[in-house]
């Protein structure tokens, strides 16, 4: 490959001698016809990382040009290339000590940083900040003392720069100083939320936020952080993380408003809505994901929310729609659930006792320890004046887990008092 480019770069150059030489070229225009193909090769060899061809082949643009920016980019990829002393040789044999080219400075500042003869690298860059007052060149020192662990005297320069321009990669060097270096958490986390409040909170430094309070175990730092993290990004990787500090927190009401806000997991949101009882939102949302799925179990999952939401003033139109979507989940699932609520649902309203027990009945077989499954035989039995077969079940209940809910309570209750009373009034059944 060196040699490749290197054969181009001499067939180009003699070809090009017998060009009229230009003695002052603008930048935007050719100073010789190879110029253009002169510039693709650079950058091809940039672009494959052979960056001491590149570094010839913008040396040769130079020479032939005399452009500035041929120049710089020939020094960049000569330090790339970790050719510390050429970079140093050449930017003195131009500058003869003088401090009028700016980058050039910096250049060979960068050069003698990298070879850590940080003493001639640090003067040099105080005398180019005290002449240019320029943030860039405050962070060259603040980088020298930096390294040499002066995190005073770096600090100083850093803040300086950072005053200049509140570019947020500046602030991150400090925040990391503070932190890291002084101990200074508070103060680190102050000037980065600081700089949020004002300016935003960017990637970097809602990332370099997030590593300071998961370090600091600050669980509602962290947490606020996301989510301002998450109006920036709207990813699932963030959101998730939100999703788990809610959910250890317990803070379920907030956990519900930010998932209602930003739907990004209706799923979860839909079992919330079920474990704080707000059947009315759990039926809507149950209703929606079924039109979105057309997945059965949310269909009945939507009937039985909008039976519990709307139970204490049921019509009988709404009743009746309830008790249609579960027929229709039925005959596809035998999910005990859906059964058992379909038969409760025709026994206590005295729709259909006797379809209703066979729902129930079939449940029963399926889970036949089940308290809420026989606390509902019982009431279908009880609905059917069978009190003493009802009594020796719901006298079963009470001893299961779950036999001490009011419901089941009230069940036995009814049940003890239509065995204590034979004039106990029989249900109608509706065929």
């Amino acid at each position: 490959m060196y040699k490749y480019f290197l054969l181009i770069v001499v067939v180009l150059f003699f070809g090009a001698c017998s060009s009229k030489h230009i003695d002052v070229v603008q930048p935007n225009e050719k100073a010789f016809e190879q110029e253009d193909t002169y510039i693709l090769f650079a950058l091809r060899a940039e672009e494959v990382h052979k960056n001491k061809t590149a570094a010839e082949l913008f040396d040769l643009l130079y020479k032939k040009s005399h452009k500035k920016e041929y120049l710089y980019r020939m020094l960049e990829n000569l330090l790339v290339a970790k050719e510390y002393d050429k970079v140093i040789s050449v930017v003195d044999s131009i500058t003869q000590g003088s401090l009028e080219d700016a980058k050039l400075i910096r250049l060979k500042i960068i050069a003698l940083f990298e070879k850590n003869e940080l003493d001639k690298a640090k003067e040099l860059a105080l005398q180019l900040a005290h002449n240019t007052q320029e943030a860039n060149d405050y962070i060259l020192v603040g980088d020298i003392y930096s390294k040499q662990a002066q995190y005073d005297l770096a600090l100083k320069y850093l803040e300086g720069a950072y005053v200049k321009e509140y570019n947020e990669k500046i602030l991150d060097k400090i925040a990391i100083i503070l932190y890291v270096n002084l101990k200074r958490k508070k103060d680190a986390i102050a000037q980065l939320e600081s700089h949020t409040r004002i300016h935003g909170c960017s990637e970097l430094i809602c990332n370099r936020l997030v590593g300071i309070y998961s370090n600091e175990n600050d669980i509602d730092g962290l947490l606020s952080v996301y989510k301002r993290l998450y109006a920036l990004k709207k990813d699932d990787a963030t959101a998730k993380k939100i999703i788990q500090i809610y959910s250890y927190k317990r803070d379920y009401v907030k956990l519900m408003n930010f998932l209602e806000e930003n739907h990004i997991d209706d799923e979860l949101l839909l079992q919330l809505y079920v474990g704080a009882k707000n059947y009315t939102k759990a039926y809507k949302l149950a209703n929606k994901l079924y039109e979105q799925n057309n997945d059965t179990a949310l269909l009945g999952q939507s009937a039985l929310y909008e039976y519990e939401a709307k139970k204490e003033h049921l019509s009988k139109e709404t009743l009746q729609s309830i008790i249609q979507k579960l027929e229709k989940v039925v005959q596809k699932t035998d999910d005990t659930l859906f059964l058992n609520y379909l038969g409760y649902i025709l026994i206590d309203h005295e729709i259909d006792v006797d379809k209703g027990m066979k729902y129930i009945k079939k449940v029963v077989k399926i889970q036949p320890n089940s308290a809420y499954y026989l606390d509902s035989l019982a009431w279908g039995y009880y609905k059917l004046h069978q009190c003493k077969k009802a009594k020796t079940i719901i006298d079963k209940v009470v001893t299961l887990e779950g036999g001490d809910d009011p419901e089941v309570l009230y069940h036995q209750k009814e049940i003890n008092d239509c065995i204590g009373n034979p004039q106990h009034k029989k249900v109608i059944i509706k065929r």
